[in-house]
């Protein structure tokens, strides 16, 4: 039997010896020292040996099953030392090398106007309102004067759930909202994303718009195009900003308009942009219907209104160059870090 331990020890510290990973060297554990290794399965054969040399042969398989363990342990202690030495060298960082800069996010160019939006309306008075996306008919339409009939309700234009339900396609509901809810004089603007049946470089099927009203007594035309020609002359940052006032038809308005600037392009000598006509259509307004104010029990002997609305995208386009409103939806960080802060 010594001979055969003698063996069986020197080949187990060879075999752990030249074990390269921790999965080898838990394989000669098992092997070697496991319920069915083979020095336990030597140790069962002791009590087949001769009373007077059981304590002899116990002791001895007992020391090399010690030996081996030991050996294991040293082993085991030395290949985990060799990984982490090698994951350390992987994982090595030249503190000599010089720092990356952290890249600094910006505002959305679309986020950026209507905040601008916002920031000179509130610097005017005005208040800010929201209201929500999934619009019933009424608020979108009816209260609006919008007939049944009128094109604007078709499929082909509008998202709906059922026949009262939609994604509102403008932000004018707001109006609807505020003018129930509250008692003249109201001055108010209306941002929030607004959703059509349309998609090309000019349009998407999701986009934001602004709607802002004045309802209080003695309302003019007037008023209107006197407030249209301060803020788009701010807007744009330019005093001599020419503006101008197409006659036009809005079922909520009468009477109303479309607003032109001079194109900020070409500088109103003609370019693609502006068809050559030296004029960019930019919002649409006029003053508020009668009919309206019949929806939400305002008085129109008394008071009278304003409403404009306008396209953030349109406007931002205009503001940064931008020939391909689907630019601003395709997220490519190499568009967007162009608008850095205060652009």
């Amino acid at each position: 039997m010594q001979e055969e331990l003698d063996a069986i020890r020197t080949r187990a510290e060879a075999d752990i010896d030249a074990a390269e990973d921790l999965d080898t060297l838990e394989q000669l554990r098992v092997a070697y020292l496991g319920k069915k290794g083979a020095l336990t399965s030597l140790l069962k054969q002791v009590g087949q040996l001769e009373p007077e040399a059981r304590k002899e042969a116990g002791q001895a398989v007992n020391a090399a099953k010690e030996a081996v363990q030991q050996r294991l342990e040293a082993r085991r202690e030395e290949l985990a030392r060799v990984a982490l030495d090698r994951r350390l060298e992987a994982e090595r960082v030249d503190v000599s090398l010089p720092g990356r800069d952290a890249e600094v996010g910006n505002l959305h160019p679309v986020t950026r106007m209507l905040e601008r939006i916002e920031d000179l309306f509130v610097a005017m008075g005005f208040e800010v309102d929201q209201g929500p996306e999934i619009e019933d008919a009424f608020h979108n339409f009816e209260a609006l004067n919008i007939p049944e009939d009128h094109p604007a309700r078709m499929m082909h234009d509008t998202f709906y759930f059922d026949d009262h339900w939609l994604l509102r396609t403008h932000t004018s509901p707001v109006q609807i909202r505020v003018m129930a809810e509250r008692e003249p004089p109201l001055r108010t603007i209306a941002p929030g994303r607004v959703f059509r049946c349309d998609s090309d470089v000019t349009h998407t099927p999701m986009f934001h718009q602004v709607e802002g009203f004045v309802v209080d007594e003695g309302v003019t035309f007037a008023h209107l195009k006197g407030l249209m020609k301060d803020f788009l002359q701010r807007l744009f940052e330019r005093d001599d900003l020419p503006v101008r006032f197409r006659p036009s038809y809005f079922p909520f308005t009468e009477p109303s308009a479309e607003v032109d600037i001079g194109c900020v392009l070409c500088e109103g000598t003609g370019c693609r942009v502006c068809k050559h006509t030296g004029w960019l259509e930019v919002l649409g307004a006029g003053l508020i219907h009668p009919n309206v104010f019949g929806y939400v029990g305002v008085d129109a002997e008394r008071y009278s209104g304003l409403a404009f609305g306008m396209g953030v995208e349109r406007l931002t386009m205009l503001r940064y160059g931008v020939d391909d409103l689907r630019l601003f939806f395709e997220n490519d960080v190499r568009f967007l870090a162009q608008f850095q802060k205060g652009a």
